[in-house]
């Protein structure tokens, strides 16, 4: 089926209290597996490309974004596309002409002003493109080996006021929320400030996104879900399974030589991933 448009996912899931979980991907495994775990739970998914990953790709965001709309056209599921923590404005405006129906744009680093002045000329272009654009507030913390901030540290946390007139003044369709998870954990020890989700999702009128849920346990996804989050990213749990079981496979092989046998058992394991967190944050069998 054609892509699905971002807004539309995320909007019907916070009118039911539900979220949509979007995936970022790196390798055509990665994509493949997304899709294959969100139809096993039978249920919408948004496919994510980092500048990150665009890095890794030489910069080249054209294979991988096709490689998603290829797979995505032939989903038995809704796959939205979306351009994720985007902090180049090259890289920006080749979102739409690549197949993007959304982007992260991501200031959060800047001060305050900053963050507002340059997410507001982001928001402005992705409209007239057609783009649905989330931006953060706060900081989640844990990108590019940085570590994440004290739960006290200034702007370690999104403030509800602050936050509601930034959404107002950027004109923002989502905004991603820093509670207490960070990215790039590799345990699932995260613990969440349930109050401060719930303040945030009854002092704005836009959905809220959880980003570096992958150090986030079961029940304080379920419970962040159940408090306004519309959106839940994840990232490393998905290289966490890819490389499991590569590593198995190898060190029960060791003399293998054929990258097709460990990369199906780690598309695999990420697929089953997908469909496990999928039924934690809004598949039908949550």
């Amino acid at each position: 089926m054609p892509l699905a448009p971002t807004g539309e996912l995320i909007s019907r899931a916070a009118a039911a209290r539900s979220a949509v979980t979007a995936f970022n991907v790196i390798t055509l495994e990665h994509i493949e597996a997304v899709v294959a775990g969100a139809e096993s739970a039978g249920a919408p998914v948004v496919v994510q490309v980092s500048e990150n990953a665009v890095r890794f790709r030489q910069g080249r965001l054209l294979p991988l974004a096709r490689a998603a709309v290829a797979v995505a056209e032939r989903a038995a599921v809704p796959v939205a596309l979306h351009l994720d923590h985007v902090q180049s404005d090259e890289l920006l405006r080749r979102a739409a002409d690549a197949g993007f129906g959304s982007v992260m744009y991501d200031a959060a680093r800047l001060p305050y002003q900053e963050n507002l002045t340059a997410t507001r000329a982001a928001a402005d272009w992705c409209h007239a493109q057609g783009l649905w654009i989330e931006a953060e507030l706060g900081r989640v913390g844990g990108k590019n080996g940085e570590p994440p901030l004290d739960a006290h540290a200034p702007g370690a946390r999104t403030d509800p006021a602050e936050a509601r007139a930034y959404v107002h003044d950027s004109g923002v369709d989502a905004l991603a929320v820093a509670v207490g998870s960070s990215h790039a954990m590799t345990t699932r020890t995260a613990a969440l400030d349930h109050d401060l989700v719930k303040r945030l999702a009854g002092a704005l009128d836009v959905p809220l996104v959880l980003h570096g849920s992958s150090g986030v346990p079961d029940d304080e996804l379920r419970a962040a879900v159940a408090g306004g989050i519309a959106k839940v990213n994840v990232g490393t749990a998905l290289n966490i399974a890819l490389t499991g079981a590569v590593r198995a496979h190898l060190d029960a092989h060791p003399d293998a030589v054929d990258c097709r046998k460990y990369l199906a058992e780690g598309r695999e394991a990420m697929a089953r991933t997908v469909e496990r967190i999928i039924r934690v944050t809004g598949g039908p069998a949550a």
